[in-house]
This record gives structure tokens, C-alpha cells and sequence, in this order.
């Protein structure tokens, strides 16, 4: 079976990438499935923009042509519109034993015990904004706080691996944490798939033979939101604060240790 693997979309979001999104819908391959995990909406309670709802539509012409699965996330749990087609809503999905697929937020042992800190996080982040900073999503800004994150990514590789050991699969796929990786971690392999609330996004698309982690193509540019410069390298993957190796050659979450 093909299929392309997405996350965090966040449509509704003033950062969400909608200009590249929708080119990437448009030359989405007719063959894959598209599996939608988690958080694609960022709020299921606010009224979308027109640009918004394009996508959703768009979304929903697609389930008629091919199969559409959208594996809820913290954000969109709870979303269950009346009528979206031919879509399968889970809370997760698996392609045989080759990968697990959910959103990662039920591996998070860190966020749900944090919760004042990352409301007031959040406030100081608004404030930051309306004082004139670089309007990004609060995820890209946090990444500034480089130890917090990475025990936030870690705690949720090794839990994801974890549970895909003890079920029998081969790798896991997460979004939630907006950052691409990928790795290897005791023999089970762990993807992030990023989110598409900053550049650059990726996808994974999985074949019989193959699962690799894309970058989107360059040529997609949106000018809704000036975020982080593309990568030009198609096929990297940017470990900016973690490993300089390529994701081939990186060995794990234990160099990320705070």
C-alpha cells in the first residue's frame, strides 16, 4: 500500500501554510492514501476563513478519489463534522506491521504536568507579538528554549518506540512536537513528520519498498507567513540543535539528553 503521511497542519491558524498546502494537495499522487495525523485543525470550535474552508473542501473532494484517514490529534479532538465525505476518523491507524501511525500527544508525559508554565508560555509569547516580534507559531518559538524541547521530543520518541516495540511494529510515525526527525532508537524506527505551521514542512510517503522522509519542494513558497528559510536540500532533514549527521547515520535520542 502507498501513502503520504502528514501532521500539524493546524488549519484555522493564522501561521498555517495554506498557499503550500493547497499545491501540495493538488499534486498529491492519485495511487497513495493520505493519512492526516492529528492536530489538522487547530481549534474544532472557531469558524474557518475562506482560504481555510478551500482546504477542508478540498479535503473532503479527495476521500471520494482515494482513501483519506484522519487520525485525531490534541488539537482536533472532538472534530466530527456532519458530513466530510468519505473521510475515516481514528484515534489511530497502522499499515501492517511495518508502522504505527498517531499524533504523539498521548505519549507526552510532559506538557499535561505542565500546564501553568505553558499558559503563562503562551501569554508571554502573545505579549512578545503584539510588542512587534516576528509573528511565528508558539512551537517554532519555543524551540528557542532548546533544553526544554528536547526533553519534550525525547519523551515522546521513547515512549512512541516503546509502544510500537511491545505491539510488534517495526516503526512509529508522531506529529505534535513540529519538528522532522527521524531516527532509529534499539532497533525501532521513530519519524517525525513536523508541522506545517513553519518552513520547511515534510511528508512521509511510504511504497512497498520504501518509507522516506520528504521535504516539500521548494517551488510551493507561501507568502502568508515569513517563517525559517528553506532548506534547499531536498532530502535533509534539519537537525539544527540536535546532530549534525544525516538521519541515516544518526543513532538516537541518547545524544539529546539534556
Amino acid at each position: 500500500m502507498n501513502a503520504i503521511i502528514i501532521s500539524d497542519l493546524h488549519i484555522g491558524s493564522r501561521y498555517f501554510q495554506f498557499g503550500v498546502f493547497e499545491r501540495f494537495l493538488e499534486e498529491l499522487p492519485p495511487d497513495h492514501e493520505l493519512i492526516m495525523n492529528g492536530d489538522i485543525v487547530d481549534s474544532p470550535y472557531v469558524k474557518m476563513e475562506k482560504s481555510d474552508q478551500r482546504i477542508l473542501d478540498m479535503i473532503e473532494d479527495i476521500s471520494y478519489r482515494q482513501p483519506v484517514i484522519w487520525i485525531r490529534g490534541n488539537h482536533d479532538n472532538g472534530y466530527q463534522p456532519q458530513s466530510f465525505g468519505k473521510t475515516v476518523f481514528k484515534s489511530s491507524h497502522r499499515i501492517d506491521n511495518r508502522i504505527l501511525i498517531t499524533h504523539g500527544d498521548g505519549f507526552d508525559g510532559i506538557m499535561p504536568r505542565s500546564r501553568l508554565f505553558i499558559k503563562a508560555f503562551r501569554s508571554m509569547h502573545k505579549l512578545r507579538v503584539k510588542m512587534g516580534a516576528r509573528p511565528v507559531h508558539v512551537a517554532e518559538y519555543a524551540k528557542k528554549w532548546k533544553s526544554f524541547y528536547r526533553v519534550l521530543r525525547k519523551n515522546i520518541a521513547l515512549n512512541a518506540v516503546q509502544c510500537a516495540a511491545e505491539n510488534g511494529f517495526q516503526a512509529v510515525t508522531c506529529g505534535h512536537t513540529h519538528f522532522p526527525e527521524d531516527f532509529m532508537i534499539d532497533g525501532i524506527r521513530y519519524i517525525n513528520t513536523g508541522a506545517w505551521t513553519e518552513f520547511p514542512a515534510y511528508y512521509l510517503q511510504i511504497t512497498a519498498e520504501d518509507m522516506v522522509l520528504n521535504q516539500v519542494d521548494p517551488s510551493f513558497v507561501s507568502h502568508r507567513v515569513k517563517s525559517v528559510p528553506l532548506n534547499q536540500d531536498g532530502s535533509a532533514i534539519p537537525f539544527t540543535d540536535a546532530a549534525s549527521q544525516s538521519p541515516e547515520k544518526s543513532q538516537g535520542y541518547r545524544d539529546l539528553a539534556p
